[in-house]
């Protein structure tokens, strides 16, 4: 078992920190909000007061950030894991961020002497939950062959997508697909409402047939088919618009710099960033379903 650091313990880190305890690692879990890392020591993390704190002694860090900015500064900034951890520790960034960002920090670790993958996650709150994410990997073979047991602990699918930065391709890509499948199931349920089928009659119908998709078949946007979905507790996240307007913002990001057309992609973002816009940034990304049927 390792001496696991885990920072940042918001709606994913949380449950991605308790259940590298249920594994068995022993894990000392920081963030600057002091609830959250009590709650972390309530699943069986001991707390820090500081990085340099859990850092300590560590195998291996484990973070979930929300942006580029906060993992640069919590590595390499003053103050940082970079600064206290001993040479040679592990260093496993699971936040989504720009794919430029995580090469940066990937560069910077070696010439500290880190070996660094960056890991974002894909499935959500429940998943982090219940340790079934999907982890998409990128950095040398020797980092991924370390991190993986890690990695395993809190998730069910566990991918090596090749050179530093190659994690944050696949996320952003995946996301990206994933707003806009969402839309199109959300207009497909609306339009055969409106024509006079029920949801769980369409549901049954192109469940099975050419139309199906994640979106339909995990996380259906109309209440009824797909019990555990949050269109049965009013579009309660589940992952929010506002995360999947900055995953969307990330891939056009990304899509300019590499020269790639994203007509969809863009269309998924303005219609994202609308509902954020209006004041809908905590509602579940499967509530265009609601904006569709005027009910915000």
């Amino acid at each position: 078992m390792a001496k696991i650091a885990f920072i940042g313990l918001g709606n994913m880190g949380s449950g991605m920190c308790a259940n590298l305890c249920k594994a068995g690692h022993e894990v000392r879990a920081f963030d600057l909000n002091t609830d959250a890392v009590q709650a972390a020591v309530d699943k069986g993390a001991f707390g820090a007061a500081s990085l340099k704190d859990a850092v300590q002694g560590a195998e291996v860090v484990v973070s979930m950030l929300p942006a580029g900015k906060h993992v640069l500064a919590v590595y390499f900034g003053k103050d940082g894991v970079a600064e206290h951890a001993n040479k040679g520790i592990l260093l496993i960034d699971c936040s989504t961020i720009a794919v430029d960002d995580a090469r940066e920090a990937a560069k910077q670790a070696e010439a500290a002497g880190f070996p660094m993958i960056d890991a974002p996650v894909s499935g959500g709150t429940a998943a982090a939950d219940a340790g079934t994410l999907t982890f998409m990997a990128g950095g040398p073979d020797m980092a991924y062959a370390r991190a993986e047991p890690i990695l395993k602990a809190m998730g069910k699918n566990i991918f090596h997508a090749g050179g530093s930065g190659n994690g944050q391709a696949a996320k952003i890509a995946n996301n990206m697909l994933l707003g806009i499948s969402m839309i199109g199931t959300c207009e497909a349920f609306n339009l055969a409402e409106k024509l006079g089928l029920d949801a769980q009659t369409f549901f049954d119908i192109s469940s099975v047939s050419s139309g199906q998709c994640w979106s339909m078949t995990s996380y259906c946007p109309a209440p009824g088919p797909v019990p555990t979905s949050p269109a049965n507790r009013d579009y309660q996240p589940g992952f929010a618009v506002a995360m999947m307007l900055k995953d969307l913002k990330l891939a056009h990001e990304a899509a300019v710099a590499a020269g790639a057309k994203i007509t969809l992609g863009e269309m998924a973002e303005k219609v994202y960033g609308d509902l954020d816009a209006r004041g809908h940034a905590g509602l579940d990304f499967s509530g265009v379903m609601k904006d569709l049927k005027g009910d915000l």
